[in-house]
């Protein structure tokens, strides 16, 4: 490690920042805290949060190159740093808005990097806050900045390139690319994302005015589906042989269930639902009847359904056995659920070929 030599005046802010290094040990901490509880009360998550107080072997560096210009330890707005590191570009502009609202930003420090438009510049385009705590007269820096946009700048701090460095045009230029191709990508995956949220309000406004029809089966669609309580009636129905009360549970993995079942819209899960509703009752009915269940799962509804729908289109013993295995994960007992059920839905009238 090099040996650092500093003249009296470095010296001095040396030993200030020693007696003040308490004080900004319980700054980073503060500033950590208030900065995670913000991001999580308004729903932002990032991919990390970086913070530390310099080193006093850095400091000494940084006062050894130009300790001068600084007359106290209070100049220097360093000291402590975090870096908000976001998934999406414009998450960066979301952490900026709750930081000035937590910090006192020193806009004559602060500088936005990203209106630096030079070929080398993506690995540099954070946006830089200068800030302090209401009340401290301690300065701090406040790093913002995309995940693409970091991991560019530690590739470039572990091969050594800066973009003042005299370098081959030929590897300039392959440098030129990357930054380009990464910078691209971390506009996509914004566009990206608005794009699929736009969509999944469009669904959401689809299925709230009942144009299931327009709407495309899918993990989302059915998810936003699943908000209108389409097998609540069914359920209650069944519920009420026994008396049993209903407990939650997702009913996300019968989709594949249903794409199995060649259903491309939510329309055609409605039509499912109307078509087979009364017959999942009778069904579930015949077993019911003659047990003290109490207690019965909210998917109870949509099994039967699909069940039902097997047996109606000749699935059989193995229909079934698939159904089951989606359901609960491949198991030797589906199997004799399976031919138990085969057995007892022989006398419903909904049977093919009866």
């Amino acid at each position: 490690m090099k040996e650092v030599k500093l003249d009296p005046h470095g010296e001095m802010l040396m030993m200030q920042f020693q007696e003040l290094k308490p004080e900004l040990e319980q700054l980073e901490q503060t500033a950590y805290d208030m900065l995670c509880r913000a991001l999580k009360e308004q729903g932002i998550y990032v991919t990390a949060i970086e913070h530390r107080v310099k080193t006093a072997h850095s400091l000494a560096g940084k006062l050894e190159r130009k300790g001068a210009k600084y007359k106290s330890i209070y100049d220097i707005t360093d000291l402590v740093g975090l870096r908000v590191i976001t998934f999406y570009t414009d998450e960066v502009d979301k952490v900026a808005a709750i930081a000035k609202r937590l910090f006192d930003v020193d806009w004559n420090e602060s500088v936005d990097k990203r209106k630096q438009y030079s070929l080398n510049s993506f690995g540099y385009l954070s946006l830089h806050y200068i800030c302090r705590l209401p009340g401290s007269e301690i300065r701090f820096e406040l790093q913002m900045r995309t995940a693409l946009q970091h991991v560019w700048s530690t590739i470039e701090h572990d091969i050594g390139y800066k973009g003042e460095v005299k370098m081959p045009p030929e590897y300039k230029r392959q440098f030129s690319r990357l930054a380009g191709m990464l910078e691209l990508a971390d506009d996509e995956f914004s566009r990206l994302r608005t794009v699929l949220n736009d969509y999944r309000r469009q669904i959401q406004s689809l299925v709230k005015s009942g144009q299931l029809d327009e709407v495309v089966l899918s993990g989302d669609s059915f998810r936003s589906f699943l908000t209108t309580h389409p097998f609540e009636r069914l359920n209650q129905r069944i519920a009420a042989v026994n008396q049993a009360e209903i407990f939650p549970t997702s009913l996300m993995t019968f989709l594949p269930v249903l794409e199995s079942f060649k259903l491309e819209t939510l329309g055609d899960v409605q039509r499912f639902i109307d078509e087979n509703s009364e017959d999942a009752y009778q069904l579930v009915l015949s077993q019911l009847a003659v047990t003290d269940l109490d207690i019965l799962s909210e998917s109870v509804g949509l099994q039967y359904l699909c069940l039902v729908h097997v047996l109606k289109n000749g699935g059989g013993r193995e229909g079934l056995t698939s159904v089951y295995d989606a359901i609960y994960g491949k198991d030797d007992a589906n199997s004799i659920m399976a031919d138990s059920l085969m057995q007892l839905a022989q006398s419903m009238p909904f049977m093919p070929n009866r």
